[in-house]
């Protein structure tokens, strides 16, 4: 089987402190990943590393087969640009998304009618769904999340574990970082305490 991820005996430094040592993970195709471990146990980072937007301080191997999207515990997005805009213009998505794919990806995330509505006049959990919509728009294989689920209401963690899900069954894969427990179904976890230097 070949895997979307693969990490071999992975290490991972922050300064001059070590924070991993010895990660082993492969992702298949269907799988979702969550990564757990308490604050400061390298989550974010491992992402990171992943991604390639980190790599000072990374041993082991890290192989990626496959596009991949990289959403990052902040959302990214500029307050004086409308909801629209954002999205077309995020480098993390289709750069240039038609504006009916932007205009369902809002729907489906709950905001149908803010799509002219300049970001800094939305509520804080409405801004984060903007930033989820970009699922909605990705067409890559491989999806890291970190701590997607931060700052929605029940109803859009409801949508988001679906469209995980959903990516999956049609052939892509996930890992994502969560402090929160979530109900998803064949989920897998990746504990980092049992990795920590």
């Amino acid at each position: 089987m070949k895997h979307l991820l693969t990490l071999e005996n992975v290490a991972l430094e922050r300064g001059v402190r070590q924070l991993l040592s010895g990660v082993q993970l492969k992702v298949a195709r269907g799988e979702l990943w969550q990564i757990v471990g308490g604050n400061g146990s390298g989550k974010t980072s491992l992402l990171r590393a992943i991604s390639g937007l980190a790599r000072l301080g990374l041993q082991g191997s890290v192989n990626c087969s496959s596009s991949l999207l990289f959403q990052g515990h902040l959302a990214g997005l500029k307050a004086g640009l409308t909801c629209r805009e954002n999205l077309r213009w995020h480098g993390s998505g289709r750069v240039g998304s038609a504006k009916n794919h932007i205009d369902s990806a809002l729907q489906a995330v709950g905001l149908a009618g803010c799509e002219d509505t300049v970001l800094s006049h939305l509520s804080a959990g409405q801004q984060r769904r903007v930033g989820l919509a970009r699922l909605w728009l990705s067409d890559a294989d491989l999806w890291l999340l970190d701590e997607p689920f931060t700052a929605i209401d029940v109803q859009g963690t409801s949508l988001l574990e679906t469209q995980l899900q959903t990516h999956c069954r049609a052939g892509g894969a996930v890992v994502f970082t969560s402090h929160q427990p979530t109900a998803i179904e064949g989920l897998r976890v990746l504990d980092l305490n049992q990795y920590a230097a």
